[in-house]
């Protein structure tokens, strides 16, 4: 018990003089690793409306480059992090297993992401700078290492010192508010609308968050077949075959939108020349 109160002291001690200067994120992440280990971690920072900002990264490969442009530019919108606290507005500690839907490890998003990380387990801290801005410092295992009960009850005990600290970390990055994200949002929710019905365009929608069949039809009410027949319709509208192409289909699209304006962004980029 000594021992990690000393190194939560230190933590405290090596950050404050940080708060507003670019190496606190590192100085965080170090202070944690003295009290519980942490093999990978990443700290984003979301502005109000705008897109995430990547504070701090560990050993960026060509591999997870391509990924994290992708995250930045809208796969971010599919994170049961993000989800949580900007959908649910729900801030504090989460495992991932505790946000994310049934089957979600079965999703692109997960395959994409998570195996590309190597993450086998992940905590993170969500925390609320208020005005719609909100930090995740998200800490990963890897390998087929999980935190344990003790590590995340650790985690948890250290809430309102993290959290302190990045409010006052994030209280001078001001409050100027982007529209990009709630464009992004808009663009998420419309993606498809253009070739599919109504129904399908819901059922594609939680299809790409990471909902099983039996899921989708519990939120929406409907049947599994009914499901089944309406993502079956919707995959040979968009001339895909399988979750994947789905999941690239919506990221190419929204990658590839301009000046985005609303409407599915799957019509500017049909219509542009295909490689």
């Amino acid at each position: 018990m000594e021992s990690k109160l000393s190194a939560l002291a230190d933590l405290v001690a090596d950050c404050v003089p940080l708060i507003g200067k670019g190496e606190f994120p590192s100085a965080l992440i170090a202070g944690l690793r003295c009290l519980l280990t942490i093999e990978d971690a990443t700290v984003l920072y979301y502005a109000p409306g705008a897109l995430p900002q990547v504070v701090y990264r560990e050993n960026p490969d060509a591999r997870n480059e391509d990924t994290m442009e992708r995250f930045v530019a809208g796969a971010f919108l599919l994170d049961p992090f993000y989800q949580h606290a900007h959908a649910k507005q729900k801030f504090g500690l989460f495992r991932l297993g505790d946000l994310s839907p049934e089957s979600f490890r079965d999703s692109e998003y997960y395959q994409t992401w998570y195996r590309n990380c190597g993450f086998s387990d992940e905590c993170g801290y969500l925390i609320d700078m208020g005005n719609g801005a909100f930090a995740n410092v998200a800490l990963g295992r890897l390998g087929r290492r999980r935190f344990s009960d003790a590590q995340y009850k650790l985690l948890g005990q250290l809430t309102p010192a993290v959290q302190s600290l990045c409010q006052a970390h994030w209280a001078s990055a001001g409050t100027g508010e982007s529209t990009i994200r709630r464009q992004l949002h808009l663009a998420l929710d419309d993606f498809g609308s253009s070739l599919l019905t109504e129904r399908e365009t819901q059922v594609i929608n939680l299809v790409l968050h990471g909902h099983s069949t039996k899921s989708v039809a519990a939120r929406l009410g409907i049947s599994v077949e009914t499901v089944k027949l309406h993502r079956k319709h919707a995959y040979a509208k968009l001339e895909i075959n399988s979750q994947a192409e789905l999941f690239y289909l919506f990221l190419d699209s929204l990658m590839s939108a301009t000046d985005y304006e609303g409407g599915d962004t799957l019509i500017p980029y049909l219509q542009k020349p295909q490689r």
